[in-house]
């Protein structure tokens, strides 16, 4: 079997998704796969058809092999570009192997290791009475863990919103800590007086504060047993999670922007998360999402694969699928889709209860509509822009 052809397609049936299907020359034997990079999404695509080149020719049944030809073919190894495309052509590969053999990815992958896979959705309003009502919703719903923020990221210390400077830019909202501080315990105390301490809850810093800061916000939160708090730093602030740890015994969450295992390793031979954030979509795919889940469970690190809207049902798949069979697994975070997206990619993840359920279907159980796709194209659009109230630009 060869690879014949890969098809590249950016789309946009709601928010942009960069995808790939890899041809073969056994007919009607393909496989899907996605590279989505939230506002790269254009750039992953140039690397993909130029990394097509490399594949055509080759045989789709020997996915480690491309992997590694892929990741040291440009000598300048790993980033975001290239493990977002790196992960769309061994998901795909992988696809093509379960569809190839007819059965579900993860009964290739020793088959499931738990019925469902535990997810938890985003529970948000202005004010904690607000975001009590979110939350809810969403247990009456039947979930069991779920994200609690006060407006966007920041909450209180958000400040105000400035709109664009040109059309098609970004706005930027001005962000202090201080109110933020002081907010969000106290969102959390109001949950825990209203909610009761059974239901889990999380929070997301999204890496807006410096080391001292985090490591008061952690120890203030300890009295409301948050299942995790999850990026209270930046990747960069590595030498600084020693402070964080020792401030506190809640529970620590980070690596949605991780890209590669040497990323991970330092913070799990130290002992410095609980949870570690990747997702196949950004490391590689499937094979190396695996391998990291590998490293991190002598040291009993759990996942928490990022899936929020800025992840497609491909990638989605992927995560539900190797999530259902590794050992340490601990929760999905998860988004529900525009009906347009279902549209361009049919065959999305379900949930029952609380617990996404990995596809039966050969391969991922997911495909791409050719024509769905092109009825919605690329629409230009940035990540949003963060400043402190004297200007200096912050992290979002």
């Amino acid at each position: 079997m060869k690879i014949t052809e890969v098809k590249v397609f950016v789309t946009c049936p709601g928010r942009n998704y960069t995808l790939v299907k890899v041809m073969t020359d056994t007919p009607g034997l393909w496989g899907v796969g996605e590279g989505t990079l939230n506002g790269s999404e254009t750039i992953v695509a140039e690397a993909l058809r130029h990394l097509s080149h490399l594949l055509i020719g080759r045989d789709p049944q020997r996915i480690e092999d491309i992997w590694q030809l892929l990741y040291r073919q440009s000598y300048w190894r790993g980033g975001p570009i290239f493990m977002a495309a790196i992960a769309a052509i061994d998901m795909a590969l992988w696809d093509i192997k379960g569809k190839q053999a007819n059965l579900p990815v993860y009964q290739l992958l020793g088959g499931k290791a738990r019925d469902g896979v535990l997810i938890y959705r985003h529970g948000h309003g202005r004010d904690p009475i607000e975001v009590e009502d979110s939350v809810r919703a969403y247990m009456e719903q039947g979930y069991k863990v779920i994200r609690a923020q006060i407006g966007d990221y920041g909450g209180a210390g958000v400040l105000e919103q400035l709109p664009p400077l040109t059309p098609g830019t970004p706005s930027t909202k001005i962000f202090e800590p201080t109110p933020y501080l002081l907010g969000t315990p106290r969102l959390f105390e109001h949950l825990r007086n209203t909610l009761g301490m059974e239901i889990e809850l999380l929070h997301d810093c999204h890496e807006q504060l410096d080391p001292i800061a985090a490591a008061r916000l952690a120890k203030s939160l300890e009295p409301y047993r948050l299942f995790f708090l999850e990026d209270p730093l930046m990747p960069e602030h590595r030498e600084s999670w020693p402070i964080l740890r020792q401030a506190s015994t809640t529970p620590l969450a980070i690596g949605e922007i991780f890209t590669s295992r040497w990323d991970c390793l330092p913070l799990f031979q130290n002992h410095w998360v609980d949870f570690i954030r990747i997702k196949p979509l950004h490391v590689g795919g499937i094979t190396e999402a695996r391998k990291i889940m590998t490293l991190a469970e002598p040291y009993n690190v759990r996942s928490a694969f990022h899936g929020a809207a800025d992840i497609g049902p491909i990638a989605q798949s992927a995560s539900v699928t190797l999530q259902s069979v590794i050992p340490n697994f601990g929760v999905q975070e998860w988004t529900l889709y525009t009906e347009a997206a279902h549209d361009v990619m049919p065959g999305a993840c379900q949930v029952k209860d609380g617990y996404a359920l990995p596809n039966e279907r050969p391969g991922l159980g997911i495909e791409i509509d050719e024509d769905a796709a092109a009825r919605y194209p690329y629409q230009r659009a940035f990540m949003p822009h963060v400043r402190r109230a004297d200007g200096t630009v912050h992290v979002y």
